[in-house]
Formats: C-alpha cells, sequence, structure tokens
C-alpha cells in the first residue's frame, strides 16, 4: 500500500469529514475502491473501521465548543449500531455490482438534493 496515497486520502477525507460532516461513505469507500483496488465491500468494512477515530476526534472538537447534541447522538448511535449490524450482514448477501450500484445510487441521489437545496435556499 503506498503510504502517500494513504497520507492522502486520510488528510482529505478527515478535513472533509471535520468540515462537511461526511467521509467514509462519500470519500474512503470510492477512494479505497479506485485508487487502493479493494473490492466495494471490503472498502465498506475500512471505511466503517476509519470512521471511529475520525468522528471521535471531530466531534471532541466541536463539543468542546458547545455544538452537537449529544443524547440525540448516543441515541441514534444505538438504534444506528443495531442498524448498522443489519446492513453489514445484507451487504454480505449481496453481489459486488449490485453492492457498488446501491452506493453510486445513494451518493449520487444525496448529491443531487444537496445541490438543489443549495440552489433554492432551502436549509
Amino acid at each position: 500500500m503506498d503510504v502517500l496515497g494513504v497520507v492522502l486520502v486520510g488528510l482529505v477525507a478527515g478535513m472533509a469529514s471535520g468540515l462537511l460532516g461526511i467521509g467514509g461513505g462519500v470519500l474512503f469507500v470510492p477512494s479505497l475502491v479506485i485508487f487502493f483496488g479493494e473490492s466495494q465491500l471490503e472498502a465498506e468494512a475500512t471505511s466503517l473501521l476509519v470512521i471511529l477515530p475520525t468522528a471521535i476526534a471531530a466531534s471532541v472538537a466541536l463539543r468542546r465548543r458547545g455544538i452537537g447534541d449529544l443524547p440525540l447522538a448516543l441515541s441514534l448511535g444505538v438504534v444506528g449500531a443495531a442498524g448498522a449490524v443489519a446492513g453489514a450482514l445484507l451487504a454480505l448477501t449481496l453481489p459486488a455490482d449490485t453492492l457498488r450500484l446501491i452506493f453510486a445510487a445513494l451518493v449520487a441521489i444525496v448529491g443531487f438534493r444537496m445541490v438543489r437545496d443549495a440552489w433554492s435556499g432551502a436549509t
């Protein structure tokens, strides 16, 4: 694995995560597939492992400034963890191409919605 590539992807994704609240699904997964040759499933699994330290670091920085709803985050985290287990088990049953298409469709829909809302002035 190319150390420079890991550093670049890690820094860019980490900065985007802290700045925009994104990272794993939007940057790490495509980067791992395109630049590091991982399968979609391997990239998703690796991304999930990466999310933990990056999310903690950014969350601590924001919480020190009083930003974020900790009770809501903990509640969503507990329920989200259960959903993540179900999603991971489902991902194991899907063909790689199907998983990649689902991922691409989700990113496209989210991107379209964000651009549309930004242009219309919606928050």
